[in-house]
C-alpha cells in the first residue's frame, strides 16, 4: 500500500536489489488455497517459464492485476496444479518492483513443488520481510506502517487488528509527517534568511516561532500519551492472579481460557510454578498468570512458587485478588491467608479487583467488610457454573476502557515511543531557548534533532541497522 512515505532512503538492508525473489507467502499448513509469492526484474519472466494460461497466451500478453486460469509446472514440464495467477507491474505493486503471485491449492507439498520450480527459474529465496523491505526502499511503506504489517498478523483483538490496519493505511506516518513539515518551514526559513540577505524575505517573528513549536508539542504529547494503551493493545494487560491456597485460582484461569490449563485438586499447595495463558475478557487481552497458593510453607519447592508468585505481582499491570467465599471469616488461620492477599494487593500500587470465588457454595464474603472507604472493584463469581464472569468482564472493560474509534495513532512499541520522546524533549528545548532569549542557532540546533528523531519514526532519517532489525520480525514471504 502506498503512503507516500516520500524517497527512499540511501541504503539497502539485505540482499541485491536486482535478484528476483521467492517465497510461500501464506501459512505453512494444509488450507484452501496458498500464494507463492515472485518480486524483482525477472518476475514475470519466470511467470511466463512456470505459468501456462488456459487461453493458450503467455501471461506477460496479461492485463496486470488480472487474475488467469491456467496450469503451472515443474522444471521438467510436469504439471504441478491447476492455480490461477497474476502479475503487477514494476511501479504499480506491493514492493514497487515488478510482482507476480501463483494461488494454488493450500498443500504444502504443492506450494513446496512451485517453490522449488520458481528456483530453478532463476528466482532465489526471499529472506524473512524482504518483500516489506523493498516496499519500503521503494516508497511504497514508511516503517510505521512496516511495522503495522507485522502488529496486523500478530494481533490477537478486534481492537489491535483494526489499530494496525489503520496505521498500515499511514494515520501515524501522516501525524509525524506533518509534524514534520512544521519543523522543516520553521528551519527553512532561519536558512533562506541566513543564506540570502540580500533577498527580501521576511523572516518568522519569534512569537509564530513560538506557536508554531507550541503546536507540535501539543500534537507530540498527545501522540507520546497514546503508547500506554497501544501496549496494552499490541502484548496484552499482564495480570496476576492471587490467593491463598484454593482460593479458586487455577479454576478462574481454565474458566477463562476455555480449557483444563491447569491442575485443579481439593490439596493445597497443588499450583507450585506461575503458568501464564492468554484470554480476551472485556474486550481486553489478558495475560494471565496463575500463581501459587499464598501462605507459609517449609515445604523448598513450594516457597519457591510463593516467591515468584510476589514476583507476577510486582511485574503484573493487574491483580485479580481472589477470595474464598466458603472460608469462615471467624477462622483465624483462614482470615490470616486472606489478609496476606489483601494486603499483598493492596501495597502494589496496581489496578486490582476482589474477586470473591465460589459463588455456587456460600452466599457471600465477609471480607469486604474490611475495607471500609473506597473499596477497589467487587465481583462475586463461580468458576463452576459460571455465574459472576459478566461482573468481572464490565470490570476489566472499565478499568481499561477502549479509546474512542479514530485512529492508528496509538504508538505500538517502544523503537515508535523513543522516536516521538527525543522529538518533544528536543521540541521542548526549543522552545525554552527560544522563551529564554536565546540566539536563533540554539533554538534552529533542537528543532532540527526534533526533526531527525521524527525521521527516524518513519524511516525517512532512519539507521541501517535500525531498519534491519525491524525487518528481521517479519516472516518469510511478507
Amino acid at each position: 500500500m502506498d503512503t507516500g512515505a516520500g524517497a527512499s532512503p540511501p541504503f539497502s538492508v539485505g540482499g541485491n536489489a536486482m535478484d528476483t525473489i521467492a517465497a510461500i507467502a501464506t501459512g505453512t499448513g494444509r488450507s484452501a488455497f496458498g500464494i507463492v509469492r515472485l518480486s524483482g526484474p525477472d518476475a514475470l519472466n519466470i511467470l511466463d517459464k512456470l505459468f501456462a494460461p488456459a487461453n493458450g497466451k503467455p501471461m506477460s500478453a496479461a492485463r496486470p492485476r488480472s487474475l488467469v486460469y491456467g496450469s503451472v509446472h515443474d522444471a521438467a514440464g510436469r504439471v504441478i496444479d491447476w492455480p490461477l495467477a497474476v502479475w503487477f507491474a514494476s511501479g504499480k505493486s506491493y514492493t514497487g518492483d515488478c510482482d507476480a503471485e501463483i494461488h494454488c491449492h493450500g498443500s504444502p507439498v504443492v506450494l513446496g513443488e512451485v517453490l522449488s520450480a520458481a528456483f530453478a527459474a532463476g528466482a532465489r529465496q526471499a529472506r524473512p520481510g524482504e518483500f516489506a523491505r523493498r516496499a519500503f526502499l521503494n516508497g511504497k511503506l514508511d516503517l510505521t506502517s512496516a511495522e503495522a504489517i507485522v502488529d496486523l498478523v500478530d494481533a490477537e483483538t478486534a481492537e489491535a487488528a483494526r489499530n494496525a490496519a489503520t496505521q498500515l493505511g499511514g494515520a501515524l506516518c501522516r501525524l509525524a509527517e506533518d509534524a514534520y513539515d512544521a519543523l522543516l518551514d520553521i528551519s527553512s526559513r532561519f536558512y533562506a534568511v541566513v543564506d540570502y540577505p540580500d533577498e527580501d524575505i521576511a523572516d518568522a517573528s519569534p512569537a509564530e516561532t513560538e506557536a508554531a513549536l507550541a503546536e507540535i508539542e501539543a500534537s507530540l504529547s498527545a501522540l507520546l500519551a497514546t503508547y500506554a494503551r497501544g501496549k496494552i493493545v499490541k502484548n496484552g494487560v499482564a495480570t496476576a492472579i492471587i490467593g491463598a491456597p484454593n482460593a479458586g485460582k487455577s479454576s478462574l484461569l481454565n474458566r477463562l481460557v476455555g480449557y483444563d490449563r491447569a491442575i485443579v485438586t481439593d490439596i493445597p499447595g497443588t499450583t507450585r510454578d506461575t503458568v501464564e495463558e492468554k484470554a480476551i475478557v472485556g474486550g481486553v487481552l489478558l495475560r494471565l498468570i496463575d500463581t501459587a497458593g499464598l501462605r507459609e510453607t517449609d515445604d523448598a519447592v513450594e516457597k519457591l512458587g510463593v516467591e515468584r508468585s510476589r514476583r507476577a505481582v510486582e511485574e503484573a499491570d493487574l491483580i485479580l485478588a481472589l477470595f474464598d467465599q466458603t472460608e469462615d471469616a471467624q477462622d483465624e488461620a483462614a482470615y490470616e491467608r486472606q489478609m496476606e492477599t489483601l494486603n499483598l494487593a493492596q501495597s502494589a500500587g496496581k489496578p486490582w479487583i476482589f474477586v470473591s470465588t465460589k459463588k455456587d457454595l456460600a452466599a457471600g464474603s465477609a471480607m469486604l467488610g474490611l475495607y471500609g472507604q473506597n473499596p477497589p472493584p467487587f465481583v462475586e463469581l463461580s468458576s463452576v457454573t459460571g455465574e459472576g464472569f459478566d461482573a468481572l468482564e464490565a470490570a476489566v472493560a472499565k478499568l481499561f476502557p477502549a479509546p474512542p474509534p479514530q485512529s492508528g495513532t496509538l504508538l505500538t512499541n517502544a523503537r515508535q515511543a523513543d522516536a516521538v520522546t527525543r522529538a518533544l524533549s528536543a521540541v521542548r528545548a526549543a522552545l525554552d531557548a527560544l522563551r529564554g532569549g536565546m540566539t536563533p542557532d540554539v533554538v534552529l540546533t533542537e528543532v532540527e534533532a526534533a526533526s531527525n528523531a521524527l525521521g527516524e519514526l518513519t524511516g525517512r532519517t532512519a539507521r541501517e541497522d535500525m531498519v534491519a532489525r525491524i525487518f528481521e520480525r517479519f516472516c518469510v514471504g511478507k
